[in-house]
């Protein structure tokens, strides 16, 4: 009687009227209608889906007279009525690449850095505004406008501080930096981020730390998209860590502690209104919380996956590693980023359920992805990789540049260090 119910109401959809009539001029019973809502909510998916899959090669970098693995990637975020200008990459040679959005010509580049860059950030409110976050225990800020090799900000920790990751809150108001683990200590450490000087290498001290949460490396820092006063910090001891920075101390600010039981190399919100937060690990795994469950009976853990390699089927292909994750507003859907050795890259679609291949994008890079940057306003993604390219991918595109260069896997000094914890960590909180 139901599924006779549904192909009346599919049948009714498609050859006579749309869904505002169907109820009224056809008296479909009342009990189909929640059918036909979930089948327009498949269709959605499906078409966001079928856009990711449907990804090609629009523009590729030239290759730069020094070629370097790229590491990080981040896009100046739009003003009104205006698309993003600029690409920045953070390079294993210890510089700093901007490019056009659109075209991915080379800009310029900033080469002034004593030591390994641990990831770039535009500003939200202004987009020639750049950070870089540097294991000499700097964030540095620069005006992408001018040409000098000098930062116009430098944000300074304390002497043994080595700056592996960091972010900067939505709002623009304060910098966070996560330390490498120096004897026992390991810190998020914050900033003021505003009243950014013209004096070149004006130098900022620090408002505060974090010290307790953490007991090893902090790999990645990420502030909520909406939130400004939230963030999320991962860290090889295992634990993601929600704080919540308007509170006094950092006791009443650690909202929940979440446990990977393994070394953290990515975390993300995702979810509506980005109650959820996510990550993934070292050795490949995957975990996947509610954080909005914190106060119910309900359990927090949506997925856990051990390794994503085991559990994502590819033919003809490999899973070797995952990248990170991206949510998508539209589908209401978090996707996950991975790839593998040859350059081959696999969009993987994220359920409570469960993980599942959106496509593959094969073509781009002939060595394995090391960054990415998806951007909802155009549907796109710039992916980076150690052979050196940065690729723009768009729905349907047709590349009017270059053949796929030959693999060319750079011989580099920066490996990142990374020492798995298996052991099991009690979490604080719930």
């Amino acid at each position: 009687d139901v599924i006779a119910g549904f192909l009346y109401a599919i049948l009714i959809l498609v050859v006579f009227h749309p869904v505002v009539d169907l109820i009224d001029n056809f008296n479909l019973t009342y009990k189909y209608a929640p059918l036909i809502i979930i089948m327009f909510e498949m269709t959605a998916v499906e078409k966001i889906e079928e856009q990711l899959g449907s990804l090609r090669i629009a523009k590729r970098s030239t290759l730069s007279e020094e070629p370097a693995y790229l590491l990080d990637i981040d896009v100046s975020k739009p003003a009104q009525s205006e698309s993003s200008r600029f690409v920045a990459v953070s390079c294993s040679n210890k510089s700093i690449r901007v490019y056009n959005r659109e075209t991915l010509n080379f800009l310029r580049e900033y080469s002034s850095h004593p030591g390994i860059l641990n990831g770039v950030r535009f500003a939200h409110a202004c987009d020639s505004t750049l950070f870089s976050a540097c294991t000499d225990g700097t964030v540095k800020c620069w005006d992408i406008r001018v040409a000098t090799q000098k930062a116009v900000q430098i944000f300074s920790g304390y002497p043994s501080n080595i700056f592996i990751s960091f972010d900067i809150s939505h709002n623009d108001l304060i910098i966070c930096a996560g330390t490498e683990k120096v004897e026992n200590d390991t810190f998020l450490v914050f900033w003021d981020a505003r009243g950014i000087t013209n004096c070149a290498g004006a130098t900022k001290e620090p408002l505060g730390v974090y010290s307790e949460s953490h007991n090893d490396d902090i790999t990645k820092i990420c502030f909520h998209p909406i939130e400004p006063n939230l963030v999320v910090s991962g860290s090889t001891d295992g634990l993601v860590n929600v704080f919540d920075i308007n509170k006094d101390n950092e006791d009443d600010a650690l909202i929940s502690t979440c446990n990977s039981d393994s070394s953290v190399s990515f975390i993300g919100w995702s979810g509506k209104d980005y109650k959820q937060v996510y990550c993934m690990t070292h050795d490949e795994g995957f975990c996947w919380w509610d954080i909005a469950q914190l106060d119910t009976e309900e359990p927090i853990t949506l997925l856990h996956v051990l390794d994503v390699r085991d559990a994502v089927c590819i033919e003809n292909d490999s899973l070797h590693y995952l990248v990170g994750g991206f949510y998508h507003e539209k589908a209401d859907k978090l996707f996950l980023i991975g790839g593998a050795s040859t350059g081959n890259i696999h969009l993987i679609s994220c359920g409570t359920n469960g993980l599942s291949l959106v496509g593959t994008l094969c073509g781009g890079h002939s060595a394995t992805v090391r960054s990415f940057c998806w951007k909802l306003t155009d549907e796109s993604l710039l992916t980076g990789g150690e052979d050196a390219q940065l690729l723009l991918w768009k729905p349907g595109a047709v590349e009017r540049s270059l053949a796929k260069k030959s693999s060319m896997k750079i011989a580099s000094s920066v490996q990142k260090r990374v020492r798995v914890h298996n052991s099991s960590l009690k979490s604080r909180k719930k």
